[in-house]
């Protein structure tokens, strides 16, 4: 969810021989259209570009991370040791290189933000220091059909803290006949269960349904209620225009290999407000990287905890993957959020509306802009237009048991290649 000026309804089209002409108008005029050439697209049997709408679960591979990479490479075959000091871009300090980018892609500070490990193992380090059960405040508010590595770290939480997560965990659910959640219904349950609600923890985009969720106005509830609340922003960080910070979002997690373009099983990232910078009573499970840089290499057997979200690390970064994901922000860095959100609010409702005029597809994500990012879910009957279309060269993703999912991501998606996904899709129904 991003403001409210988001809201704004983007004018429908319709199926006819001017549709080609308007899609070519729309990417004239589209200020980010070189970034595509940046990136590495697969390409279909007859050798031509293929169509990836599958960005929501892997990026597509920056050119520039084969140079990147290969730097660390090269320093690592030339300097060995040595390059934790001596690289072109010292090892020792490298995640540093990542910290302001990142921080700009989901509106925090520098200081609030860590580029470590992976989402999960992130999700795990915050609730340890901000999941704190008590006999009275104990339960954790999720959605119905979170991504299941959520909902089971949510639940192992639970069950290691010695409660039992049937009666620990609400789950906010639908209405009947209704694909997605209402926000007057997630804010309902947070100031009727409240008081016993020790941590609410949702995603900022659900991966099935792409349904973006109200992430101040769901934050705010939560802290009237004495509630802490965090976010996992898997499908949210490079698709939404987020703000963290001014969000007043307690922490928040995210991986990197979807809209980030980080690489298959990319390092994650992590967000802790400034409010909590300086909480080194909060319990934390702490590693060599987490302490203090002045003192880390004298072994001393004492953990010194550093201030902001730095303090949660817990070993020395990844290099390569962190060069992968270097290349990748420093695209974002030069496209900015708004710009990539503006274009990414056109691009989806082009999609939407020619999904709209084929016809006989439900599309079970929010027509409501300011409620989704770019991915937009449809039910289908069964798994077999979703064949048809790979077969075709469309990379588009299927989720168990009857959606399909369709990204077109700003960065690297045109309008083109969504009129040519809704001519061949309209075939394969035929």
């Amino acid at each position: 969810m991003v403001g409210n000026g988001e809201a704004k309804v983007f004018k429908r089209m319709t199926m006819s021989d001017e549709i080609a002409a308007s899609a070519a108008d729309l990417d004239a005029n589209d200020d980010l259209r070189g970034f595509a050439d940046r990136f590495e697209f697969p390409a279909s049997a007859d050798g031509s570009r293929s169509l990836y709408f599958t960005g929501n679960s892997l990026g597509l591979m920056p050119k520039k991370v084969r140079e990147y990479v290969g730097q660390e490479l090269d320093d690592w075959s030339r300097l060995a040791v040595e390059g934790h000091l001596h690289a072109k871009n010292p090892w020792l300090p490298y995640h540093e290189f990542l910290t302001e980018p990142m921080a700009r892609v989901v509106g925090a500070l520098p200081t609030e933000t860590i580029v470590m490990n992976g989402l999960t193992v992130n999700l795990h380090l915050m609730m340890v220091s901000f999941y704190r059960p008590t006999a009275e405040r104990y339960k954790i508010v999720i959605e119905k059909g979170a991504f299941p590595s959520d909902q089971y770290a949510v639940e192992s939480q639970i069950e290691f803290h010695g409660f039992d997560a049937k009666d620990s965990l609400i789950e906010l659910t639908p209405r009947v006949s209704e694909p997605t959640l209402r926000t007057e219904d997630i804010l309902d349950t947070i100031y009727r269960e409240g008081g016993s609600v020790a941590l609410i923890m949702l995603g900022g985009v659900n991966y099935y349904t792409g349904q973006a969720f109200d992430i101040p106005a769901i934050t705010a509830a939560g802290h009237a209620k004495g509630c802490v609340v965090g976010f996992d922003c898997a499908h949210a960080a490079g698709n939404l225009e987020l703000k963290l910070h001014d969000w007043d979002v307690d922490f928040a997690v995210w991986c990197a290999y979807k809209y980030l373009n980080g690489g298959p099983g990319g390092v994650a990232g992590a967000f802790v407000h400034e409010r909590h910078s300086r909480a080194f009573d909060l319990p934390r499970f702490a590693g060599w990287w987490g302490n203090n840089k002045q003192t880390r290499f004298l072994m001393g057997p004492d953990f010194d905890c550093l201030a902001g979200a730095e303090g949660w690390q817990l070993s020395n970064p990844p290099i390569l993957q962190m060069a992968a994901l270097r290349a990748s922000l420093e695209i974002f860095d030069e496209a900015t959020m708004p710009a990539l959100r503006a274009k990414s609010l056109k691009l989806t409702a082009y999609l939407e509306s020619r999904l709209k005029d084929i016809g006989g597809i439900q599309i079970i994500t929010p027509t409501d802009p300011a409620q989704r990012g770019c991915q937009l879910s449809i039910r289908v009957g069964g798994k077999g237009l979703h064949d048809r279309l790979s077969a075709r060269g469309v990379f588009v993703d299927w989720r168990e048991p009857d959606v399909i999912r369709v990204a077109p991501v700003p960065l690297y998606n045109s309008f083109e290649d969504v009129h040519r996904f809704a001519i061949i899709l309209k075939e394969c129904l035929t």
